[in-house]
């Protein structure tokens, strides 16, 4: 695993045990199974979608936004763009994200009928029950972060409570367990096929591997495309690759309309599947 994944892993396990301090399992499973159902992922009969991004800071490129920026009216214009799910960062170290931020945009989100997704670097199932407790209607788990016996505990927990799981690969060697995966899943919520074009070792993009990977993804689920997408020749091409939605961070997040780009990239992609 890479340096960057096992600082993230190491933080995740620090904020893990803190939080295990304050609140009991059990008392966390009661609050996720007593929260308000979420909206469920609802994708478009066109076969492109887009996953908004909240992220206030990338290692990266560093800070996106200022940290009072207003989350619920970046959000609530995502949905309002046509976004299909809102992912939320809630790492504090790296992405100046937090729970308080995911449950923000949930308020915000789930009357209007599209769910958040925790985007973190999950290590433990608890984690999972505090996306639910927090509102969200799916989570993010990384595929390289941990052994395969605690990677479909997360993806259990996410479908007893009727999660969507966004399943992250970077190469053929993810994509291989991710088969592994999906063929073996029958829980409530939906599984999603990412590819993270991120090169972990610089944290740069490198999109062409978003093509370069797409005809290796399980053909019965969704695929998503992550990074790399910034502008509509970018959501053309995904789409046109076999990609039914892509998400969108930083490109949103600089921008002064996302709700322009979000459309813009949603028709784009759009046309490129009707072209196909």
């Amino acid at each position: 695993m890479s340096a960057f994944l096992n600082e993230m892993a190491a933080g995740s396990r620090a904020r893990l045990r803190a939080a295990l301090a304050r609140r009991s399992l059990a008392g966390l499973e009661s609050a996720a199974r007593a929260a308000p159902p979420p909206p469920p992922l609802r994708l478009d009969a066109s076969g492109f979608d887009l996953i908004a991004e909240l992220k206030l800071r990338s290692p990266a490129a560093g800070e996106l936004r200022p940290a009072g920026e207003d989350i619920g009216a970046r959000v609530g214009s995502y949905a309002r763009a046509g976004a299909a799910a809102v992912s939320v960062l809630t790492e504090p170290s790296r992405f100046a994200g937090s729970l308080a931020h995911l449950a923000a945009a949930a308020r915000v989100l789930t009357p209007l009928g599209v769910p958040a997704m925790r985007k973190d670097f999950l290590v433990d199932p608890y984690q999972v029950l505090e996306a639910r407790a927090a509102g969200a209607g799916g989570v993010l788990v990384i595929l390289r972060m941990l052994p395969k016996e605690d990677t479909r505990a997360l993806i259990d927990c996410a479908g007893a409570l009727g999660l969507f799981v966004l399943l992250e690969a970077f190469d053929a060697r993810d994509i291989a367990l991710m088969h592994e995966l999906v063929d073996a899943h029958r829980g409530a919520g939906a599984l999603l096929a990412g590819v993270n074009c991120r090169d972990l070792a610089t944290l740069e993009v490198v999109p062409a591997r978003l093509i370069e990977l797409a005809p290796l993804l399980p053909s019965r689920v969704p695929r998503v495309a992550e990074s790399g997408v910034i502008s509509e020749t970018d959501a053309h091409g995904v789409a046109a690759a076999g990609y039914s939605l892509a998400l969108v961070g930083s490109a949103l997040m600089r921008g002064d309309d996302p709700a322009g780009l979000a459309a813009a990239l949603l028709n784009a992609g759009r046309a490129a599947r009707a072209a196909h």
